[in-house]
């Protein structure tokens, strides 16, 4: 598959890049910054481009099976999560290409049927993300034309060890049996590049965790 990822060179972003790559897929990192695009695996080609400029998105993803986005905005600019997926819904509509978003947690229901962002004790350092997730996911559910899906982490997300395994969920947290709810970045990137190789979400949420 040819393949683009913007946010290529974020924690999530890189790992799905080096994901592809090792199953053999073309793939396309597109960052802003050129420094850091040198940091992605030789297999990659690496471009600058602009996740809200529509004119970028539609050049860098003329031609592509598949987009991915991973970007993750600097604290104080969590808005840019909604404009970057605005952006790239009105570019896949332009050029017909399929559309992953990686996500938040945060809106994902609990067990008592409220959101995990809603949640005593969640981290107040957290809420402005989770809300601009919540404000993202709603763009997509929006949007009629693309084929997109939304993939929503575990509530813990940290580097670790790609296992190959994971359990997937709709819009529901997925927890194990200690009620802890995780999973590594390397393994979100399994279950992205699952996903791009056999699709089972079309214009809908899904979440994955251990």
């Amino acid at each position: 598959m040819r393949i683009a990822v913007f946010g290529a060179t974020g924690n999530v972003g890189r790992r799905v890049v080096a994901e592809a790559v090792s199953r053999g897929h073309e793939v396309t990192g597109v960052a802003r910054n050129p420094v850091r695009l040198a940091g992605l695996p030789g297999e990659a080609r690496a471009r600058v481009g602009d996740a809200t400029d529509v004119n970028d998105v539609i050049a860098l993803s003329a031609g592509q099976d598949l987009v991915i986005t991973a970007t993750c905005p600097a604290p104080g600019d969590e808005s840019q999560l909604v404009t970057v997926a605005t952006t790239l819904l009105a570019a896949c509509a332009k050029t017909g290409t399929r559309l992953l978003l990686v996500g938040g947690a945060g809106s994902l229901t609990v067990e008592d049927g409220g959101r995990l962002m809603d949640r005593a004790g969640y981290p107040s350092f957290l809420q402005p993300i989770a809300t601009a997730c919540v404000e993202q996911l709603a763009a997509c559910r929006a949007n009629t034309i693309v084929d997109w899906a939304y993939l929503s982490p575990a509530d813990l997300l940290v580097p670790g060890e790609r296992t190959g395994r994971y359990r997937v969920g709709g819009d529901e947290l997925v927890v194990d049996a200690e009620g802890e709810s995780r999973i590594s970045m390397e393994d979100l990137a399994v279950a992205l590049l699952d996903e791009a190789e056999r699709p089972r979400h079309h214009r809908t949420r899904f979440t994955v965790a251990y």
